[in-house]
């Protein structure tokens, strides 16, 4: 495979960075799979300014990530939680990966803040890459791209 033999302005791993690529958008999704909701909460476990929760909260809801769902404490005026959406469900295994790579590679020997347990029984949860007929690849080496082609009538992007 050659630079010249793909668009890479139609890469996936660039658009997705493009919409969560940013430090704070995937903290902001760490706490939302942690079940934390709200505005305050999120800026009080983030540390993050006020600004930047802001705009990274907005990117998120624009891109359908999470949805704004009004609700009003007692004696208080009305305020938005943010909770993820299918669209960022389908993100989880991406965080749970750069978990288990900074585990592996960050973390001290035996420090791992975070240990995910399937629910139902207990186990220590891992990602696995599986092909289509169930097979688990150990990494990279065990792949091979196939580069689709860009759509008839479809200009090559520079």
């Amino acid at each position: 495979m050659t630079d010249a033999s793909w668009d890479r302005s139609r890469c996936s791993v660039a658009g997705t960075l493009a919409v969560v690529g940013e430090k704070w958008s995937l903290l902001v999704l760490r706490e939302a799979f942690l079940g934390v909701r709200r505005f305050a909460d999120l800026q009080r476990v983030l540390g993050a300014p006020k600004a930047v929760l802001t705009d990274r909260l907005a990117t998120l809801v624009e891109q359908g990530i999470l949805r704004r769902v009004p609700y009003r404490a007692e004696g208080e005026r009305q305020r938005h939680e943010y909770r993820l959406t299918e669209k960022g469900l389908d993100l989880y295994p991406t965080l749970v990966a750069l978990m288990h790579w900074g585990d592996r590679w960050l973390a001290e020997e035996g420090d791992r803040p975070v240990e995910l347990r399937h629910r139902d029984c207990g186990e220590p949860v891992r990602l696995a890459l599986v092909c289509g007929a169930g097979h688990e690849l150990s990494g990279a080496r065990e792949v091979r791209p196939r580069i689709q082609p860009v759509a008839a009538g479809e200009p090559p992007s520079a």
